[in-house]
């Protein structure tokens, strides 16, 4: 069981894979999450929340395999206040080396009249479910969701019967980031000051930034006693999002000298997984972002260059190295062989296989005869391209796009839908919009556009541009992205990588199976 006996030892949970993954859109495949909960297994992420497993067979797969295959960090499953939850959730991670249950309901007054449970009925309910947990795995932790706007009185009672029924670890969520840090510090303090038995077990934190101040909030927290921050890779999460691990573990380390607590994260695989993160959930990290953002090191101004000449420290708090973003940009091009591309690759913090090196290989040469240089941006794009063809139900084989003044774009699309190949031609107001009611029309669909972003990776005409579509189907989300030198390649590839991802949801989405289709009224 992950308890720790260093009082100044912050432990760190992150929640991408289940959390993070909720957000409209964020769909993750099964073998990307394998992926990820290797990632945060190796650099020292002390607890991974794994999943939903009652949510559908696909999240009860993946929390199985991920428990069955970690080798350093706790593997946790949530679970609903409900003895089936329960059962389930403890059989999707038993094989796991150190196993958790994760159970939580709602306790403030909103969240008690979904169920319709009287405090008395939830507080028994409470204290059936952690006592059933803690039968069957040693490892329990136990929130009271919409805790920050659950009574005083009331939110004391149920901790307490929830450390008394066995819970080891109690999380405080802050579900709709509402709170603020002194009454985040303060409500962590009076609890492990009021509550019996508040001492024997570890408080957690786990904050959403609808107001902008999960990070502030978390470190607040931990100023008032809390010794476990709930977090995901680069903010993920539903809504404004989570708590991001990036932030408040490199705020831990930069600001030791007010904050004299510490994590076990290898803060050098930081950038690594921002990325791969980036590029699994379709969710491209804004370039003013924090830690992770592509302008977090970047310094236009003259002064500010001229300091940085003078002494980088003069406007970094921080050395790029420390969270593995390479110095170096060396320029490579159509000479370059695949193990100078593998060593780039190392070198911006990508370790990957022998297959995808040769996949990566190909794409990269192509580039390489459009592009004079190849620049690190452009290696980074190349892996962001959400291009995966052994998952894929949609794949495009060929375009060709006709426009200019004389009328309206045509553009001609092969496709190849689940092994088949199918051709369709179609005019639109522009080359964009021709290819889109070509895909349409090789595979119909009533996804809405919501949003169709172009961003220029590297500077030049023969720049590669970072295509992002998101699609909306009955409420479903999805995001797709695609980098090539021309703009209509890379916005078709993006429409397409949507709509991949569009099937996998559906796939996950089926009636019944759903987070979003479970409610509170099946909590029994």
């Amino acid at each position: 069981m992950t308890q720790t006996t260093d009082k100044d030892r912050v432990l760190i949970f992150d929640t991408t894979l289940r959390d993070g993954e909720q957000s409209p859109g964020a769909t993750m495949t099964h073998a990307e999450k394998l992926e990820i909960a290797g990632l945060l297994d190796e650099m020292g992420v002390d607890i991974i929340e794994a999943g939903f497993p009652i949510a559908s067979e696909g999240d009860f797969k993946a929390v199985s395999e991920i428990a069955a295959n970690s080798r350093n960090s706790v593997i946790c499953g949530l679970a609903r206040a409900n003895i089936g939850d329960i059962d389930r959730c403890w059989e999707a991670i038993r094989n796991a080396a150190q196993p958790r249950i994760h159970t939580f309901i709602g306790t403030s007054p909103l969240h008690r009249a979904i169920p319709n449970l009287t405090q008395d009925e939830m507080a028994d309910r409470i204290h059936e479910t952690v006592t059933h947990a803690r039968n069957l795995c040693d490892n329990v932790q136990w929130s009271p969701m919409d805790a920050t706007r659950t009574e005083w009185d009331y939110l004391k009672r149920v901790v307490e019967i929830a450390i008394k029924a066995g819970a080891s670890t109690i999380n405080i969520p802050d579900t709709v980031g509402y709170t603020a840090p002194a009454e985040s510090a303060d409500l962590i303090k009076r609890l492990i000051a009021e509550v019996p038995g508040a001492d024997a077990v570890i408080f957690a934190t786990h904050c959403h930034n609808d107001l902008g101040m999960a990070t502030a909030n978390s470190l607040a927290a931990v100023a008032g006693g809390a010794r476990q921050i709930e977090c995901t890779i680069n903010g993920l999460g539903e809504r404004a999002g989570n708590t991001a691990l990036e932030e408040v573990v490199m705020a831990l380390k930069v600001r030791h000298d007010i904050m004299p607590w510490h994590t076990g994260i290898d803060t050098s695989r930081i950038m690594n997984i921002s990325r791969r993160v980036a590029t699994v959930s379709g969710f491209p990290v804004q370039y003013n972002k924090a830690i992770v953002g592509k302008n977090a090191f970047a310094h236009e101004s003259g002064i500010h260059q001229d300091g940085m000449l003078k002494n980088p420290e003069n406007f970094e708090i921080m050395r790029p190295e420390d969270v593995g973003l390479t110095e170096s940009n060396l320029v490579m091009g159509k000479h370059s062989g695949r193990a100078a591309l593998r060593d780039k690759l190392e070198q911006l913090g990508f370790e990957i296989g022998d297959n995808q090196l040769k996949d990566l290989f190909v794409r990269f040469k192509e580039l390489a005869d459009r592009k004079k240089e190849v620049f690190d941006d452009d290696i980074v794009a190349l892996m962001r391209a959400g291009e995966d063809p052994e998952n894929d139900h949609l794949q495009i084989v060929s375009m060709k796009v006709v426009c200019g003044t004389g009328g309206p774009a045509e553009a001609t699309i092969e496709m190849e839908i689940d092994g088949k190949d199918s051709t369709a031609t179609a005019h639109g107001d522009g080359p964009v919009d021709a290819s889109f009611k070509a895909i349409r029309e090789l595979y119909p669909n009533a996804a809405h556009l919501q949003l169709y972003q172009v961003h220029a990776v590297t500077a030049g005409t023969d720049a590669q541009a970072t295509v992002s579509v998101r699609l909306e189907e009955d409420g479903m989300i999805s995001t797709g992205q695609s980098a090539n030198t021309d703009t209509v390649v890379a916005s078709a590839k993006a429409y397409v990588n949507a709509l991949n991802r569009l099937i996998t949801r559906r796939e996950k989405s089926a009636p019944g199976s759903d987070i979003r289709e479970i409610s509170y009224k099946d909590v029994s």
